[in-house]
């Protein structure tokens, strides 16, 4: 087989992080009674924290904010959307979520399966995520996944982020694998396949939302189960 090593990325490819971090928030706005602070609607209050916490992302992907302004301002910016300025609140609800968000335990359609599938026929598997050490570890006991992966590689471990090319080179180091015998699979066509296409690795494209790439990817899925048409 042309590739031995594929390396995932977790959040949006395997593990249904929009799912779970509404259950999670929705948790939050009930045990804290956000709707007494003028939050009238939950779904409201979701949607703004999406909208905050996709663009922090970006920028600290980028490189312009550091982790501690990450989780300070995703909950910050969202009450303030609200006009609420009350940092203790926001300081307990940044805790609340990190505490129970990696404990939670959907992932997408045939995930275990499809891992199990190339876990038999000989792959290596290998993570590659932005996310944070010990909530993606966390993320993967809870899940059932950490079973699968030969090694994780994170930003926090490797210095460094995707799209960034010197993640894939840490990876590829910690794994002792060869960049043709390797290939990328994800969901963010900036981080995971224009980054590892910067690197030299071919890229699976899991467009779970069907939309348009503005570039080509080596190959294109729109759900898991569909990994078994190419390997």
């Amino acid at each position: 087989m042309t590739y031995k090593h594929l390396f995932f990325d977790l959040d949006h490819t395997l593990w249904d992080f929009e799912a779970n971090a509404k259950l999670t928030l929705e948790e939050i706005y009930h045990q804290l009674d956000l709707h007494a602070y003028g939050i009238d609607e939950f779904n409201r209050f979701y949607e703004r924290y999406i909208y905050h916490n996709t663009r922090l992302w970006e920028r600290y992907r980028k490189g312009f904010i550091k982790r501690d302004d990450l989780r300070r301002k995703r909950m910050w910016n969202t009450l303030l959307d609200f006009k609420i300025g009350n940092e203790q609140l926001a300081r307990n609800m940044d805790t609340l979520f990190l505490d129970h968000l990696p404990t939670r335990k959907l992932l997408f359609p045939y995930a275990v399966e499809i891992l199990h599938y190339l876990r038999d026929k000989g792959y290596a598997l290998h993570l590659i995520t932005n996310g944070f050490e010990s909530v993606q570890h966390t993320k993967l006991r809870y899940s059932g996944l950490h079973e699968f992966f030969n090694h994780v590689i994170t930003s926090e471990g490797s210095n460094s982020l995707k799209p960034h090319k010197a993640i894939f080179d840490f990876a590829l180091r910690q794994t002792g694998a060869g960049l043709k015998e390797s290939i990328m699979l994800g969901d963010d066509i900036e981080a995971d396949i224009a980054g590892a296409q910067n690197a030299g690795m071919d890229q699976v494209y899991i467009n779970h939302k069907n939309v348009p790439p503005p570039l080509q990817p080596t190959y294109t899925v729109y759900s898991l189960k569909e990994l078994q048409t190419i390997f």
